[in-house]
């Protein structure tokens, strides 16, 4: 069993910064920790759930969607055994629920079908 429960969303202005936190729980996933890569999607009103970042836990390699690279940066915490994603430079077009996913031994960074547990979203509004 795996699961994920996201917080640090809110409301910012245009050009702040927020700070995501994914903690992830349960047996499989703190005994098997390192096999997994998380990844942080969004989903925009009226628009289809996009990749945004994820990042390798055994090593730490990230990937990052064109639209965020060089503002947001993911990041994990062995020992909480969370993923954060720092947001910066934050725009209106980011303004999207954002949703914690892990995937276990896969392959992709970003096909969401890919990953197997979803945490429950948490909205981030950029006001102009």
């Amino acid at each position: 069993q795996v699961q994920l429960v996201e917080s640090g969303g809110g409301l910012v202005q245009a050009g702040g910064s927020l700070r995501l936190s994914c903690a992830g729980a349960g047996r499989t996933f703190t005994s098997y920790t390192s096999s997994y890569t998380m990844g942080w999607f969004r989903q925009a009103p009226g628009k289809e759930r996009e990749f945004v970042a994820a990042i390798r836990w055994s090593g730490g390699a990230t990937y990052y969607a064109d639209p965020v690279k060089g503002r947001f940066t993911i990041s994990r915490d062995n020992v909480k055994k969370t993923v954060y994603l720092q947001m910066s430079s934050l725009k209106p077009e980011d303004t999207a629920v954002y949703y914690c996913a892990a995937q276990f031994l896969g392959s992709s960074w970003y096909l969401q079908d890919e990953y197997g547990y979803w945490g429950q979203g948490t909205q981030v509004t950029v006001s102009s």
